[in-house]
Formats: C-alpha cells, structure tokens, sequence
C-alpha cells in the first residue's frame, strides 16, 4: 500500500507536470489544488528538491517547477524516493532487501516468489509511465459494475 507521503507526492508531482514550462507553481496553489496540507507539501518539495527534482525559488513571484521535463521523472522514481521499494514484503525488495521475521528460509518460501514477480511486475508498469503521460480518470466502481 502508498504511504499518505507518497500519495501527496504523486499529486504534487503531477500539478507541477500540469504546469510545467509555465514557470513557478506556489506552494499554496499546489496545496489547495491538491488537497494536501501545506507544512507536509513544505517537507516533500524540499526533499525533493534535495533529489534534484524540483527547484524552488523564494520571494513574491517564488514558487516551486520540476528541475527535470516530465517524461524524465517515471512513477517508480517517485515511489522508491518516498517509500524506499516498490516491494510489498521486505524480502522482495531489490534495493532494501531484508529477510522476513518469522518465515521459512527463503529459498523455500514460494510467497517470496509470488512477491518477487509482483515486485517486478509492478516496477516495469511504474518505470514505463512518467508524469508526460496522460493519465485518464477512472470511472467509480458504482459505474463501472453497470
């Protein structure tokens, strides 16, 4: 599952991607366009601007772009940078691999490789789509059981 801190990401990244060539994006307007609460938008932005992700610009006219043209910033970027590993379990994880706590040794525990593939699964979609891609809304599940 997203964390609520890669979730704001996303968002913010995708308004910044919205706007990009446009010039600086305020802060305030990403926040209320976005729904996400302005000190925790002020935590984010400035990690990634320490990422090389975004650059910021103080002052009356400041605000905040994408360092980078959006098809250069994929979705698992923005994943791995803000939950560490696209994994769902920590054995999976390519980059933060740990052994699980009370499981079979992993050489035997085929939930591992279950994991692993959805691990890699789930990477090459999220690696495949940056933020230049058009992203369509999905319809309500009320809608689409019809």
């Amino acid at each position: 599952m997203l964390s609520q801190k890669t979730r704001y990401t996303i968002r913010a990244f995708q308004h910044l991607a919205d706007h990009f060539g446009q010039g600086q994006v305020q802060l305030a307007d990403i926040a209320a366009a976005q729904n996400i609460p302005p000190k925790f938008l002020t935590v984010i932005l400035s990690e990634m601007g320490r990422e090389g992700l975004v650059l910021s610009q103080r002052g009356r006219d400041g605000g905040y772009q994408l360092a980078l043209p959006p098809v250069d910033i994929s979705y698992g970027d923005l994943v791995r940078l803000t939950r560490g590993s696209i994994a769902l379990v920590p054995c999976a994880s390519r980059n933060a691999h740990e052994s699980c706590k009370n499981c079979l040794p992993e050489s035997e525990c085929r939930l591992r490789s279950l994991m692993l593939k959805v691990r890699d699964d789930t990477a090459a979609i999220l690696d495949g789509i940056t933020l230049a891609d058009r992203i369509e809304l999905a319809p309500l599940f009320a809608e689409a059981a019809e």
